[in-house]
């Protein structure tokens, strides 16, 4: 009976052991294909294989405000362009304080705006401070001027330059040639982190209320994109924004896009560049 008992006894030992030991988990990326990050330089498509370096100005603006692009390009010259199905953004030249100036307009949301900035390195542009308008998670004025130290990468485009991480960053000399120029210019403004996302209506309280924990200010659609680009690329980029709608109670549009800050962000944002 003894000899039985424990035969009995190790066999279920051994039936339970099997089943807590742990499955092998696999490899992560092979279960989430965004994060399947390629470090090779080279893509199947290049820009500088498609398009032809150009006289281009090496300082560009990339300006959300398509009002203000009309405003102070009206006198200047398109140098390049980058065109898809639905509309072409063109590169123009401007001459600001005595110096040459490219803007252009971006596009919205991350993939688009990558490829235009990637399409305006492959021309020639060098220098890149962007200027346009953000949901703020917080109580802050419409028109305040926000400037990103950091971006929560909760877009899907980021991924695909820089490995999976939890933020990108601005490159620190386009950073300090900002702050440079608001405090030489007497302009209030607030530095922090910015949440940038896919997806404007999938922006819940919780998903709000945690990016606020993490140190959000703001949130948008393109900034942890730019700063991936702009490292993958060993280029110089920063930001600026404005505060706009508001998602820290209630949304609140506020009318944000008729505020009359956005010409004079752009002025600041160009002077910001030429320091580059």
């Amino acid at each position: 009976m003894g000899v039985e008992r424990r035969a009995r006894t190790s066999r279920k030992t051994s039936r339970k052991n099997s089943s807590t030991k742990k499955k092998p988990r696999g490899n992560r990326s092979a279960r989430f294909p965004i994060l399947e990050f390629d470090k090779s330089s080279t893509a199947v498509i290049e820009p500088r294989a498609i398009i032809k370096p150009r006289d281009v100005p090496q300082h560009c603006v990339l300006c959300f405000f398509q009002d203000v692009i009309e405003e102070v390009c009206r006198e200047g010259t398109v140098v390049a362009a980058s065109k898809s199905e639905l509309v072409t953004h063109p590169m123009y030249e401007i001459d600001f304080a005595g110096r040459r100036l490219a803007v252009m307009h971006p596009g919205v949301g991350a993939p688009v705006s990558a490829a235009i900035m990637e399409e305006a390195i492959a021309y020639g542009a060098r220098n890149f401070v962007a200027c346009g308008g953000a949901g703020v998670l917080k109580t802050i004025a419409v028109g305040h001027l926000l400037v990103p130290t950091a971006a929560v990468r909760d877009d899907g485009t980021s991924y695909h330059y820089l490995p999976p991480g939890h933020e990108a960053v601005p490159t620190p000399r386009a950073l300090a040639a900002i702050r440079e120029v608001l405090l030489a210019r007497g302009v209030p403004f607030i530095e922090g982190k910015t949440w940038t996302t896919d997806a404007i209506y999938r922006e819940t309280r919780a998903k709000v209320e945690r990016r606020r924990k993490e140190g959000c200010i703001t949130v948008e659609m393109e900034a942890a994109a730019f700063f991936a680009v702009a490292k993958f690329r060993g280029v110089e980029f920063g930001q600026i924004l404005y505060a706009g709608d508001d998602l820290s109670g209630e949304w609140d549009h506020r009318d944000w896009n008729k505020h009359q800050i956005r010409e004079e962000l752009f002025r600041l944002a160009a002077e910001a560049c030429l320091k580059l």
